[in-house]
């Protein structure tokens, strides 16, 4: 397989280091997988941070947000015996699971697309609620007429959920709960009306029956959400075998919906492909991408805190051309842009 992606030649464009860390408590591990807009005249990323604990001989140590807020640290003895830990991402103690990070969203502005800021004032997004216990993650942002719609994904003891907070001037945020129930991710709203009613798609999740597919829903207002409907499943033996999920808002062209999606394997190796919806009625699939449209195949994409990853829930549309900011190994945030037609071309 080889990808149609035109990496940008300053990647990585954001490393863990180039941030401080929201609490003297903790230190940022990782960055990943921006919501991008274009507000004010500039390109502005809203980052996944991850922050973690310092390590501790003979223990190991994981925040989590009390159900007053507050950030708690939370010390086990490497040798507990009800101590499970052979995954990067999750620990289990005592029957129940908690992350090895905890993430709040950043705010992030750039002149040029390349190089980015923060700006002055408060640029952290953090968790509000017990829902939000264990972090906020994966943000996408969608621009409806004047209002931005944050789609994010909560994660708690009770499960992992879709969250939503809206905003008008970035400075103000009006938190709307949670508005798809666990265990469901990777949610994009349409930039765009379709028939007087709201659009979104989803990725709710199951074990035992069906898997982890992407499906569309319907709205009236952009905060009830029915009629939901499986329209994108995984495929046998190609690269998004094992699960797949939305990236950003879809991308209106004269073909239809375009989404770039993401997809992994067995091996939890993750791919970016695309598929078309029609324009008129978006739960039509009209074609999808055999192969896919990226794949890791940089250093800083093959290795890092989980490797074999490029993931984007965030782009920039001018023209054919599209600006895909992406995550790398689940550590640093990448660009790259691709051609709109180029895409379409790869559609079967």
């Amino acid at each position: 397989m080889k990808d149609i992606a035109k990496r940008f030649p300053q990647n990585p464009l954001l490393r863990p280091e180039d941030l401080q860390a929201s609490n003297s408590a903790l230190k940022i591990i990782c960055l990943l997988n921006p919501g991008v807009f274009i507000y004010d005249s500039k390109t502005w990323l809203l980052v996944r941070v991850a922050e973690c604990t310092p390590d501790k001989n003979g223990y190991i140590s994981f925040p989590a947000i009390s159900k007053e807020g507050r950030t708690e640290i939370i010390q086990v003895p490497l040798n507990d015996p009800e101590l499970i830990n052979n995954d990067a991402r999750v620990i289990n103690y005592k029957g129940n699971d908690y992350l090895t990070t905890i993430s709040h969203l950043r705010l992030l502005y750039s002149d040029d697309g390349i190089n980015f800021h923060e700006p002055s004032g408060d640029s952290i997004l953090l968790p509000l609620n017990y829902l939000e216990q264990f972090g906020i993650e994966d943000c996408r942002v969608s621009q409806i007429d004047d209002t931005y719609y944050l789609t994010y994904t909560a994660v708690s003891e009770n499960g992992v959920c879709v969250g939503l907070r809206t905003t008008k001037d970035w400075i103000t945020f009006d938190f709307k709960g949670i508005i798809l129930p666990p265990h469901n991710k990777d949610c994009a709203i349409f930039e765009e009306r379709v028939n007087g009613k709201y659009y979104a798609l989803h990725r709710p999740s199951s074990v035992e029956i069906g898997g982890n597919y992407i499906w569309i829903a319907e709205s009236p207002d952009g905060i009830h959400w029915g009629n939901h409907q499986c329209i994108i499943k995984t495929r046998k033996e190609l690269w998004d075998s094992a699960r797949v999920g939305a990236g950003a808002a879809p991308i209106k062209t004269e073909y239809g919906w375009l989404e770039i999606y993401h997809g992994a394997n067995e091996k939890n190796e993750y791919c970016l492909g695309a598929f078309l919806m029609d324009i008129n009625n978006p739960s039509k699939v009209i074609s999808r991408t055999t192969e896919p449209i990226m794949i890791p195949t940089e250093s800083y994409e093959l290795t890092g805190f989980f490797g074999h990853v490029v993931f984007t829930n965030g782009h920039v549309v001018k023209g054919d051309k599209l600006t895909i900011y992406y995550g790398a190994a689940d550590e640093v945030i990448c660009a790259a842009n691709f051609s709109i037609n180029e895409i379409i071309s790869m559609l079967k």
